[in-house]
């Protein structure tokens, strides 16, 4: 059975995809993307390309639209977010967030890392 929605297998965990655009280099927002998600007690990682960051989160439904709403209105003071997408997702089980070093590759986040 697939999830829908980004509704997982894994009960109760709902998974989503954010890319944000915008002013979000050097200004302090992967760092405060990890300590945003563990307040609301997200899963998940944390990365950025030369124009984007990329947020895997998982976990309650209501702290995932936490994040999305503090993702643009709770940013680092000289940040400046646009949500590029949000997009359900399959939640792959992540035990903690995580910061993943910066992509080099602007193309795509490193999906190679280890869960």
């Amino acid at each position: 059975m697939a999830a829908q929605h980004g509704r997982s297998r894994i009960r109760g965990v709902t998974a989503r995809r954010f890319v944000v655009t915008g002013r979000v280099q050097g200004v302090g927002y992967r760092p405060f993307v990890y300590n945003r998600a563990l307040e609301l007690g997200l899963s998940g990682t944390v990365q950025n390309d030369p124009a984007r960051v990329f947020v895997h989160a998982e976990g309650d439904a209501a702290a995932l639209d936490r994040l999305a709403h503090d993702l643009l209105h709770a940013a680092p003071p000289l940040a400046r977010p646009q949500v590029a997408s949000c997009e359900p997702i399959e939640a792959a089980g992540h035990e903690d967030f995580k910061i993943i070093a910066s992509a080099a590759d602007a193309d795509a986040p490193d999906q190679s890392v280890a869960r």
